[in-house]
C-alpha cells in the first residue's frame, strides 16, 4: 500500500514538473530578449544580443574612485569629530553666540532646497525659487490656489512648501545638525505681509513618529523693508500629519534633519518671500525652557 502511493506521488510531481517544463518553453522567446518580459521590438530595431544584466556598468575605475571619495569624507568627519563639537574647538563652541546655517549667494545654495506644492495630489498652486537681486538672497515665489482636485477624496488644498535637502555623510550614513548649543532661530526676511510656518524635521526614534513636525508661524509685515526675525525653539509645537498632538515635548535639537517654510493661509493670489540668510542665536535674555503645558500621564492616584 505505501508503495502504491509513493508511486502515485512520484507520477504527480511528473506531470507538474512535465507542465512547467512545456510553460517555460513557451514563454522562453518571451524572457529571453527583453528586460520588460515583453517581445515587442521597434520595426527595424535589431534583437538585443546581451542580456539585460550584461548592459550594467561594472567599471572597477569608478568603483575605485567612489571609494576614494568616501573615505576622504570619512576622514574629514574624523577629524572634526576629534577637533571638538561641530569641527570647531571646544573653547570655541562653548562661547558661540550665532552660527550662519543658510545663506543664498549662488545656484549651488539654491539646490540645496527642494520645494513641494498640492500639485502632488492634484492640485494648481505653483512655487518657485531664485536668487534675488545682485544674488544677494533666495526669492520664494508663486501663485496658491485652494482649488479641491476633482479626485472624489481630496477635501482641502493649497499649500507650497520649500524644505531643505537632509545631510548625508560618507558611505550614505545620516548627519544631524546640532543645535543644542542655541536657543533661537533667526532669520532675514521680507516678504508680502503673508504668514508663513516654519517646520523642524527630527530624526525619529521610533517609526511611527516619522511625520512629526515642530512648527511655528512667521509673520511677515511686506513692504520694502528687511526684517529680522528671531523665533525661539520653545516656541515649535508638535504636530503630526496636520494635526496638533496633546503630548507636547521640546525639540529634540540635537537630532534635527531639516527645515522647511509653508505657506498655506487659504488665500489665492501670488506671494513672495526672499530669505538673506538662516541662522541660530543664543540668546541669554530668553530663559523659557518650553512654552506650552506638558502632561504627566503616569500620575499617582
Amino acid at each position: 500500500m505505501a508503495l502504491a502511493v509513493m508511486l502515485l506521488d512520484g507520477a504527480s510531481f511528473h506531470r507538474a514538473c512535465c507542465r512547467h517544463k512545456v510553460l517555460l518553453s513557451s514563454l522562453g522567446p518571451l524572457l529571453s530578449h527583453s528586460k520588460l518580459y515583453s517581445s515587442y521590438r521597434r520595426p527595424g530595431a535589431e534583437p538585443e544580443k546581451k542580456l539585460s544584466w550584461q548592459n550594467a556598468d561594472f567599471s572597477l575605475k569608478k568603483s575605485i574612485d567612489h571609494l576614494k571619495t568616501q573615505l576622504s569624507l570619512l576622514k574629514k568627519e574624523t577629524q572634526d569629530y576629534l577637533k571638538g563639537p561641530g569641527g570647531n574647538p571646544l573653547s570655541q563652541h562653548l562661547l558661540e553666540q550665532t552660527r550662519v546655517l543658510w545663506q543664498f549667494r549662488s545656484q549651488e545654495d539654491l539646490n540645496k532646497w527642494v520645494l513641494s506644492s498640492d500639485v502632488e495630489i492634484g492640485g494648481k498652486s505653483k512655487v518657485y525659487i531664485k536668487l534675488g537681486g545682485n544674488n544677494q538672497a533666495a526669492l520664494l515665489y508663486g501663485t496658491l490656489s485652494t482649488e479641491v482636485p476633482r479626485d472624489g477624496e481630496t477635501k482641502y488644498s493649497g499649500y507650497c512648501s520649500m524644505r531643505s535637502r537632509p545631510e548625508v555623510g560618507s558611505f550614505n550614513r545620516k548627519k544631524y545638525y546640532d543645535w543644542s548649543n542655541f536657543n533661537s532661530l533667526y532669520l532675514r526676511v521680507r516678504g508680502d505681509g503673508r504668514p508663513w510656518m516654519v517646520n523642524i524635521y527630527t530624526d525619529p526614534y521610533f517609526s511611527h513618529q516619522k511625520d512629526d513636525l515642530y512648527s511655528y508661524f512667521m509673520f511677515t509685515r511686506g513692504g520694502p523693508y528687511w526684517e529680522e526675525i528671531t523665533i525661539p525653539f520653545s516656541k515649535f509645537f508638535l504636530s503630526s500629519r496636520g494635526r496638533v498632538q496633546d503630548n507636547q515635548h521640546p525639540v529634540w535639537l540635537d537630532k534635527v534633519r531639516t527645515l522647511g517654510f509653508t505657506i498655506g493661509d487659504k488665500v489665492d493670489g501670488p506671494f513672495q518671500l526672499e530669505i538673506d540668510f538662516i541662522g541660530l542665536l543664543n540668546d541669554r535674555a530668553h530663559k523659557e525652557k518650553f512654552a506650552y503645558e506638558a502632561y504627566d500621564k503616569n500620575t499617582p492616584v
